[in-house]
């Protein structure tokens, strides 16, 4: 019997053929590659951008009955974006659940790479093997101190702890923030100001910073603008965000 990244067992009979999948980036993931077992996706799966399947509302309230009509062999979930007492709901009504976790870029790596080999039985796609590439690279230098907030009004930004937190250090920066408890921790314009960033970082979501809405907040320090799938998603995006992160920070 497989385990998920948890060490939760998973009752599969064989490779998942029919896939529920409740994290937009896995979502991703199982399109781009066994585009014919995903059968269904939340409403915030918004990427490939012509992703036909049936939806089951979102991450934080999936559709149990709309799932189980669907007779998955598999849900995908992820202990950040899904809520426990959803996987519970769903594994007591007799589906199998794989609980993913992911704080850093290996741990995606790793974690996509079992999801498919082990729990799908296919081959590593090429997308995955590109972006282990391409993260292995040397760490840029010099480094800059960065904010990133990734909501307004309440200000939030990223802490420690997270996915996007490694994938600044792998971009050569330092998050200003990155300490404490709180992983996306309730900061003031003002103590972003006072932790003195180089470069705020302003990704177009959660929260759709743009030139008009964001930059004007933090006077005095460059703001960039940058793709948030680039930043916070791990699936294929991951083989091309190092090289789009870097240009947009550089330029």
């Amino acid at each position: 019997m497989s385990e998920d990244d948890l060490g939760e067992p998973v009752p599969l009979a064989g490779p998942a053929r029919r896939v529920v999948s409740l994290v937009p980036s896995l979502t991703e993931a199982l399109a781009v590659t066994v585009p014919e077992r995903l059968v269904g996706a939340t409403d915030w799966c918004a990427h490939p951008a012509d992703l036909d399947v049936p939806r089951v509302r979102g991450t934080k309230n999936p559709d149990r009955a709309a799932i189980e009509a669907l007779r998955p062999d598999l849900v995908v979930c992820n202990r950040e974006e899904n809520r426990r007492l959803d996987v519970d709901r769903l594994r007591a009504a007799g589906m199998a659940v794989w609980v993913t976790v992911i704080e850093s870029v290996d741990d995606a790596l790793a974690s996509m790479r079992r999801l498919l080999t082990e729990a799908l039985a296919v081959p590593e796609p090429g997308w995955l093997t590109t972006a282990a590439a391409e993260w292995a690279r040397p760490v840029p230098a010099p480094a800059l101190r960065c904010a990133v907030p990734v909501w307004r009004d309440p200000w939030m930004v990223v802490g420690p702890r997270t996915f996007t937190g490694d994938v600044l250090a792998r971009l050569g920066l330092v998050n200003v923030f990155d300490a404490g408890e709180d992983r996306y921790p309730h900061v003031p314009v003002d103590d972003v100001l006072a932790a003195r960033p180089d470069v705020v970082l302003l990704p177009d979501e959660p929260y759709p910073f743009t030139t008009d809405d964001g930059p004007e907040a933090f006077p005095g320090v460059r703001s960039v603008l940058v793709s948030g799938r680039a930043l916070t998603w791990y699936g294929p995006s991951l083989a091309t965000a190092r090289a789009e992160l870097l240009a947009a920070i550089r330029s």
